[in-house]
C-alpha cells in the first residue's frame, strides 16, 4: 500500500489534484453542516448546474473556466436566496428552474461549439485530469479564503443557522450572513466542480453532514467530524481511483455513502445505553465499597 501510495504521488498532476481536492472537501464540509441543516442542501445541486453552463460558455469563449464562472454562480447563488425569501415561487421550485435551464444552455452551447465530446463528461461526472496549473493557484487561494471567512464569522453562521429570528432581534444581519453562507456555498462548488462533476458535487456538502449527525449531537462535534469524514472519504476515493482506475467523484462519492451507513449502523447499537448501565455497576461498587 505504501508503495502504491509513493507510486501515485509521484505524479505532479495528482498531487495537485489531491491538494485541491482536500481544501474544496474541508470547505464543503463545513459549509454542508449549515446548509442542511437551514434544509438549503438543494441549492448546491442548482449552483452546480449553473457552474456547468457557465463553464461551457467559458469553453466557447477561450476563456479561463474559472474566471468567467465563479462570478456567475455567486450571482445565481445570491439569486436563489432572494428568491426563496421574498418571492411567490417557492426555493425548491426556483431551484429546479434555474438549474434545468442552466444545464440546458450549457449542453445546447457545448453542442454548438466543440461539440458532444468527453468534455462534456468531464464537467458532468468531473475529471482528475481538468485541472491546469492556474486553476490550481486559483483554487488553493480561494479555499484558504472560504475557510478562513468561515473560521472568523464561525459564531454568526452558527446564530443564523439555528434560530435565525431569534439572531436577528438580537441586532445580527441575518441577510448580510445567509449571502456570506451563499457566497461561500458558490466558490467552493465552482471549486470542486472540476473534479467532482456538475452532477456529484453536491455529495461533498450533503454527506458527511448528514453522516456526522448519526453521531453527534452539538454543532461543533458535527462540523469537526463532518470536516474529518470529508477529507478522509475524499482522500480514500482517490486512493481507490487511482487503484482502480475508476472515475475520481464516483469513487468519492461511494466512499461516503459506505461512511454514511457505518455511522449509521454504530448510531442504532445500543451504546448509550450500555454506557449507562456499566456507569450505574461502577456507581453501585463505590457506594458498596
Amino acid at each position: 500500500m505504501i508503495n502504491t501510495l509513493m507510486e501515485m504521488f509521484s505524479y505532479t498532476f495528482l498531487v495537485r489534484a489531491v491538494v485541491v481536492g482536500l481544501l474544496v472537501s474541508l470547505c464543503a464540509a463545513l459549509l454542508g453542516v449549515s446548509l442542511v441543516l437551514k434544509r438549503y442542501a438543494m441549492i448546491g445541486d442548482g449552483l452546480s448546474h449553473v457552474g456547468f453552463g457557465s463553464l461551457a460558455i467559458a469553453t466557447a469563449m477561450n476563456a479561463a473556466p474559472l474566471t468567467v464562472s465563479i462570478p456567475i454562480v455567486v450571482l445565481a447563488a445570491f439569486f436563489l436566496l432572494r428568491i426563496s425569501e421574498n418571492s411567490k415561487i417557492k426555493g425548491d421550485a426556483a431551484i429546479a428552474l434555474i438549474s434545468t435551464s442552466s444545464l440546458a444552455i450549457g449542453v445546447v452551447v457545448i453542442s454548438l461549439t466543440t461539440g458532444m465530446n468527453t468534455d462534456v463528461c468531464n464537467y458532468m461526472f468531473g475529471s482528475i485530469l481538468a485541472m491546469s496549473k492556474n486553476d490550481v493557484t486559483l483554487s488553493i487561494a480561494l479555499a484558504i479564503v472560504v475557510l478562513i471567512l468561515f473560521i472568523l464569522f464561525y459564531n454568526k453562521i452558527f446564530a443564523v443557522t439555528f434560530d435565525e429570528t431569534f439572531a436577528q432581534a438580537t441586532g445580527v444581519k441575518t441577510g448580510l450572513y445567509n449571502m456570506l453562507i451563499a457566497f461561500l456555498t458558490a466558490i467552493t462548488i465552482v471549486l470542486g466542480m472540476r473534479m467532482m462533476g456538475a452532477l456529484l458535487i453536491t455529495s461533498l456538502i450533503i454527506f458527511p453532514a448528514l453522516t456526522s449527525m448519526r453521531l453527534c449531537k452539538k454543532f461543533k462535534t458535527v462540523t469537526i467530524c463532518s470536516a474529518i469524514v470529508s477529507v478522509v472519504c475524499f482522500f480514500i476515493g482517490v486512493v481507490i481511483s487511482y487503484i482502480k482506475a475508476t472515475p475520481t467523484g464516483a469513487s468519492v462519492v461511494l466512499v461516503n455513502i459506505v461512511a454514511f451507513l457505518l455511522f449509521w449502523a454504530i448510531h442504532l447499537l445500543p451504546v448509550e445505553a450500555v454506557y449507562k448501565k456499566l456507569h450505574r455497576k461502577v456507581s453501585e461498587r463505590r457506594k458498596d465499597t
